[in-house]
Formats: structure tokens, C-alpha cells, sequence
């Protein structure tokens, strides 16, 4: 079974969203930045041939929300619910 990035669906669920179609827009924003996050913390990321792992799309998720309830916090990739997802999932670090 391959794996799928999380998709608004999920989200509005996560976030409790009563009517999806009102927030739509809003929500598939939050997600694929969530989505592109991850990719760059992962690092080495290609669209043509890699695949999320279970954790990468559970650490998305976990990014999307967030975003979606406290986008001014400054400790967001700090989180240490997304950094325990993406254990083990990196392929490049930052050079200190």
C-alpha cells in the first residue's frame, strides 16, 4: 500500500472544520505548505521518483495543524510531536 501525502479532507477533521467547502481554499494552502515543509526538512526531496513514508505524511499533518492554530509561533519546526516524526526520515542536515 503506498502512502499519500494527507489531503483537506483529513485536515478539516484534525481541525474540527464544521462545513470543509467554506474553508477550502484556506485549508488546502495550509496543507501543501505543511506538505512542502516537510520535503524541505527531509531534504533531497524529488517530486519524480521519492514517496512519503507514513510518518512523513503524519509529520505534514501535524505541520498543517500548526500552521492552522498558531502560525505566529516561532517554535513550530520545533515541535516536538513533528520532530519525533521525522526522526530517522532526513536525508540532509543543516550545517550548524
Amino acid at each position: 500500500m503506498a502512502i499519500e501525502w494527507p489531503d483537506t479532507e483529513e485536515l478539516a477533521q484534525v481541525l474540527n472544520v464544521d462545513n470543509e467547502q467554506d474553508w477550502s481554499t484556506t485549508l488546502d494552502r495550509v496543507m501543501a505548505a505543511a506538505i512542502d515543509k516537510v520535503k524541505s526538512d527531509v531534504g533531497g526531496w524529488d517530486e519524480a521518483t521519492d514517496e512519503p513514508t507514513s510518518a512523513m505524511a503524519q509529520a505534514a499533518l501535524r505541520m498543517a495543524e500548526l500552521f492552522a492554530t498558531r502560525p505566529d509561533s516561532p517554535g513550530l519546526a520545533k515541535d516536538p510531536t513533528y520532530l519525533r516524526l521525522l526522526t530517522g526520515q532526513r536525508r540532509r542536515f543543516g550545517v550548524g
